[in-house]
């Protein structure tokens, strides 16, 4: 077994990502870390939008809400914590962050649902189907200058955006990530291997960690759910977005080294992989500091 190293982590996250090695006060309740909305799931892809509201728990939010398009789900879920329900009812209501798109159909009724929600929200992070309508141009997106926009593409959806082809976008990812950041005045996390983090103000990042298992269905939702969580939290946002990045591909690595993948490595494992980082992170932050 490949040992896993805490203390390098440790290391990288206070230099480049610090919000997210602090401990929560004492003093706090669910409402000091934010609520989080995720609004997907259509029939026969429920189980994306769950992952990600999952993620968005095991991220360190207060409270996470479902809306599920297909609603009661075929299955039932494990996180009894989760504020499941149609995905109508939980898109009247109000988050500190949505998370819009995850196993959704793109469909008339699909837009007709988030683009209320896409008109209100202060911060949006937008993924699978709610990519797709955007390509359609059938979703608008929030007003830049009083929201944050976050956009999480994989090449294809990155290539739909842009108009463009996937050999294109993958054979220069760079641009491709300025590119649609730049046009949408949006954060843009383009996935992949050594997903590139851009945002239209010129930030620019590469990410080097993860492995092949997070080349699985359900990774992606997963991810999105992170976003969504540490944005809740407050934590700058340049902060939150690349941390969740760094942090979805050391879950993969800390899960590997405990022999489970990178082959066969679930996204449902990445959630409490996510969580026990985060706290191990601020437990020798913490006893660094002292």
């Amino acid at each position: 077994m490949t040992p896993f190293d805490t203390e390098t982590s440790r290391r990288y996250a206070l230099q480049h990502f610090p919000d997210i090695c602090q401990p929560h006060p004492e003093n706090s309740h669910k409402g000091t870390f934010g609520t989080v909305a995720v609004i997907g799931g259509s029939k026969g892809m429920t189980g994306a939008a769950l992952l990600a509201a999952e993620a968005a728990l095991y991220g360190g939010c207060g409270k996470v809400l479902v809306g599920l398009e297909h609603y009661p789900p075929p299955v039932h879920h494990a996180r009894l914590e989760l504020m499941a329900d149609d995905a109508v009812s939980v898109s009247a209501g109000s988050a500190d962050v949505w998370v819009l798109g995850c196993g959704l159909a793109e469909t008339d009724r699909a837009a007709a649902l988030l683009a209320p929600v896409c008109r209100r929200a202060d911060a949006v992070v937008l993924d699978a189907g709610a990519l797709n309508l955007l390509a359609k141009q059938a979703l608008p997106l929030p007003d830049a200058g009083q929201t944050v926009r976050v956009l999480t593409p994989h090449p294809g959806e990155a290539a739909r955006l842009l108009k463009s082809s996937v050999d294109a976008v993958e054979q220069n990812r760079v641009w491709a990530a300025r590119e649609l950041s730049s046009r949408h005045q949006a954060w843009v996390v383009l996935k992949g291997h050594e997903s590139v983090i851009a945002s239209a103000q010129g930030f620019l990042r590469i990410n080097r960690s993860g492995n092949a298992g997070l080349a699985t269905a359900g990774s992606g939702d997963v991810l999105a759910g992170l976003i969504g969580s540490l944005l809740a939290q407050g934590i700058a946002v340049e902060q939150a977005i690349a941390a969740s990045v760094w942090l979805h591909g050391v879950a993969a690595e800390w899960l590997a080294a405990r022999q489970t993948g990178p082959i066969g490595l679930l996204a449902g494992e990445l959630p409490a992989a996510i969580r026990w980082l985060r706290n191990r992170l601020v437990s020798v932050a913490g006893s660094a500091a002292a």
